[in-house]
């Protein structure tokens, strides 16, 4: 099974079950798992960046939020 196969099988399973993935994105434990990495990766960026670049880490990391879980 090549590359080609494997990109098509996933795509094939994603069709299928599309419905289920987004009601797992919107649920409530997507939500914990989201706050927990997105906190986690905005602090990291935080401690890399000059601070001058806080308010823009912060900016992104809520327009991610937004876009996964349910709150």
């Amino acid at each position: 099974m090549g590359i080609d196969d494997l990109v098509n099988k996933g795509k094939e399973l994603f069709e299928q079950n599309k419905d289920k993935i987004g009601e797992a994105l919107s649920s409530e434990q997507a939500e914990d798992i989201s706050d927990k990495v997105l906190d986690s990766v905005a602090d990291l960026a935080k401690k890399v960046l000059p601070d001058e670049h806080d308010a823009t880490v912060d900016g992104i990391r809520e327009n991610i939020d937004k876009n996964i879980g349910n709150k």
